[in-house]
């Protein structure tokens, strides 16, 4: 009996550690949808737009079929409004970074947000910083100073790297509040009113500073990839992290998160035709060691 139990867990842990390592790829595949749609004319803000409208749609199947209400309090409205709008920056800024740099780096870039998240929390709620924490910073820092002088020595763009960095810090206030608050809902029904809050932030930002009401796609290839975008890096992406965290825990999970800016430095290299070079492998792995380093320590 203890024979099968163990082999039980083995498959479970399999399972987990696999479901990770999906969440973390479908999420890296952001800019194949993304690039392609830019090169069809159309702006981060429609882009995104097409992206969260159609995870809403899928979200608000999956809630129903889960059995779930949509019952909110006061109280959950206004946090849910925040992350809605954190959402929103971070999403808009990451996205708006692909204009300025190639979309491998930015993933990386983006990464840094476990370390952005012990910093503020160091902060703000007085968690002490150990020396590890210390260590993977200072580690990522060399990183980002290989990144940013670039495989061919040419200096990254100065505002690329300023909307990455903004992503990536709402992006942990996203994080640091979410749990936080504590919310008591599932992680798919936060998902869904942050997402709904995020479109409304979206349009409001098109209209007023961006490039005006998202216009109809008239292509069916336009339409595929708004859906990919939707299902692949966010509903699925969402769903089996959660899943992942059930099984293995949040740790590991975090873990292989590091497949997410791998994936999309691949979908750079192969699909775009992004160069990487010696100088940039050293500073991408740089980054995702000193990730993996502070999601290993942080228990």
């Amino acid at each position: 009996m203890s024979s099968l139990s163990s082999f039980v867990y083995r498959l479970s842990s399999i399972k987990g550690f696999a479901l990770a390592a999906l969440s973390a790829i479908c999420y890296g595949t952001n800019p194949l949808g993304a690039l392609n749609l830019y090169a069809q004319g159309y702006s981060p803000e429609s882009v995104l737009f097409y992206r969260f409208f159609t995870a809403a749609l899928l979200l608000f199947v999956v809630v129903i079929a889960k059995g779930s209400h949509f019952k909110i309090s006061f109280r959950e409205f206004g946090a849910l409004v925040a992350f809605g709008f954190l959402f929103a920056v971070s999403s808009l800024t990451y996205y708006a970074s692909f204009k300025y740099m190639d979309a491998g780096l930015a993933s990386t870039l983006l990464f840094l947000y476990p370390l952005e998240v012990s910093v503020l929390m160091a902060i703000f709620f007085k968690e002490k910083i150990k020396a590890w924490t210390i260590v993977s910073i200072a580690i990522s820092m060399a990183g980002v100073a290989l990144l940013y002088r670039g495989g061919n020595g040419v200096p990254l763009s100065t505002a690329g790297l300023a909307l990455v960095f903004a992503s990536s810090i709402s992006y942990a206030i996203y994080m640091v509040m979410a749990n936080r608050v504590n919310l008591q809902m599932g992680a798919v029904k936060m998902t869904f009113y942050a997402i709904c809050f995020c479109l409304v932030f979206l349009l409001l930002y098109s209209v007023t500073l961006g490039s005006g009401l998202p216009p109809l796609f008239t292509q069916a290839s336009s339409w595929g990839w708004g859906f990919m975008l939707g299902l692949v890096p966010t509903v699925l992406s969402l769903i089996f992290m959660v899943k992942a965290v059930k099984i293995i825990g949040s740790t590991p999970t975090a873990i292989l998160g590091a497949l997410e800016p791998v994936t999309a430095v691949a979908i750079g290299v192969l699909v775009f035709g992004e160069i990487l070079t010696g100088r940039l492998i050293a500073g991408i792995l740089l980054i995702l060691g000193s990730t993996v380093l502070i999601a290993a320590k942080r228990k």
